[in-house]
C-alpha cells in the first residue's frame, strides 16, 4: 500500500491507449498554457496510473498530445519518489547500464529485459510552471528514461533486440490486445531511441518490475 498523501483522488480514470495507437508513436508537443486544464489533466493522470497499478504514466497514453508525465515509483532502496513533470528534458543519462526487467501500461502483460542507464537527470517545469530538476538512480532512473521515451514517441522495446526482442514479440503477438495490423506497425516503428554505448550489466541487486 502507498503511505502519505497519494494525488489524483479528484482526478478521472482515463481509457490507456495501447500499442497501435498512432499517438504512441507520435511526439507530444510543448505545454504552454499553466491553467486549471492542466492541473486537470495531471490528477487525471494520476488517477489513471494508480488504477492501473503503474508507477509511471505519460500523457500521450492516456490520448493527450502533450509533454507531461507523472510517477509514483521506488528506487532500487525503496525510497518512495513521487511528483509529475512538464516539458521535461533528460539532461543527464549516464553510468552502467542494466539490461532490467520493464513493461508498460500501453502494451500490459508484457515485459522483457531492457538496456537503461543506471543514473538519469530530467529538468522541466511543474503544474505552476516552477522549474524543477529530478534525478535518480536504478529502478527510478530506468522510470525516468521510459516516461521521457514516450513523449517523444519512443517505447521501452526500441531499446530491446537480438532475442530478447523476437521473444517479446511472440509474447505480444498472442496476448489479447494485439492487432496484427496496427499493433504490428507500431512494433515496428522504432522510434530510434538508441541506449548508446558503455559498460553492460548482467543484472542489479534490488531491481523489480516496471511498467510505467
Amino acid at each position: 500500500m502507498r503511505k502519505g498523501l497519494i494525488p489524483g483522488s479528484s482526478g478521472h480514470v482515463r481509457p490507456m491507449r495501447l500499442l497501435g495507437d498512432q499517438g504512441l508513436r507520435t511526439p507530444c508537443e510543448e505545454v504552454t498554457d499553466f491553467g486549471a486544464d492542466l492541473a486537470k489533466l495531471i490528477e487525471d493522470m494520476y488517477a489513471t496510473m494508480y488504477a492501473a497499478r503503474g508507477v509511471g504514466l505519460a500523457a500521450n497514453q492516456i490520448g493527450v498530445p502533450l509533454r507531461v508525465f507523472v510517477y509514483d515509483c521506488p528506487d532500487d532502496e525503496d525510497r518512495r519518489h513521487l511528483g509529475h513533470l512538464v516539458n521535461p528534458r533528460l539532461v543527464t543519462a549516464d553510468g552502467d547500464i542494466y539490461p532490467g526487467p520493464e513493461g508498460c501500461l500501453s502494451l500490459p502483460g508484457l515485459e522483457t529485459g531492457t538496456p537503461r542507464f543506471d543514473h538519469a537527470v530530467v529538468e522541466g517545469f511543474t503544474a505552476d510552471g516552477s522549474p524543477t530538476r529530478v534525478s535518480g538512480t536504478g529502478f527510478f532512473a530506468r522510470c525516468l528514461q521510459h516516461e521521457c521515451d514516450h513523449l517523444d514517441g519512443g517505447l521501452y522495446i526500441d531499446h530491446v533486440t537480438g532475442l530478447r526482442r523476437r521473444r517479446a514479440l511472440r509474447a505480444a503477438r498472442r496476448a489479447p490486445w494485439w492487432e496484427p495490423g496496427t499493433a504490428e506497425s507500431a512494433w515496428n516503428a522504432s522510434a530510434n531511441t538508441s541506449i548508446g554505448t558503455g559498460s553492460v550489466r548482467p543484472g542489479r541487486p534490488g531491481s523489480v518490475r516496471a511498467e510505467a
